[in-house]
């Protein structure tokens, strides 16, 4: 069996949330690319590769949401400077 692919809702490209990507662009083609999914207080989730994630209103960052997100940077820093720093 292989990994479930990532599925994310099409968010609205009017109203709080502007210029996201849509349902068919929102996981990355490159499988090179990391992405995330981060679900939004109305419900919707976003999937971005991290360009559009300036264009989102905090306001529909819910307090924990915000909370994993400070962690999960901190774990990346993290491994980032684990893989800068390995021998090439």
């Amino acid at each position: 069996a292989g990994l479930p692919q990532a599925v994310s809702r099409t968010l609205p490209t009017s109203g709080r949330v502007q210029g996201l990507l849509k349902r068919s662009k929102s996981v990355p083609q490159n499988k090179t690319v990391p992405f995330v999914n981060i679900p939004l207080a109305d419900g919707q989730t976003l999937c971005t590769a991290g360009g559009d994630l300036r264009n989102i209103d905090v306001q529909l960052l819910n307090q924990d949401t915000v909370q994993h997100i400070h962690n999960l940077v901190s774990e990346l820093t993290v491994l980032c400077g684990k893989a800068t720093a390995k021998p090439s």
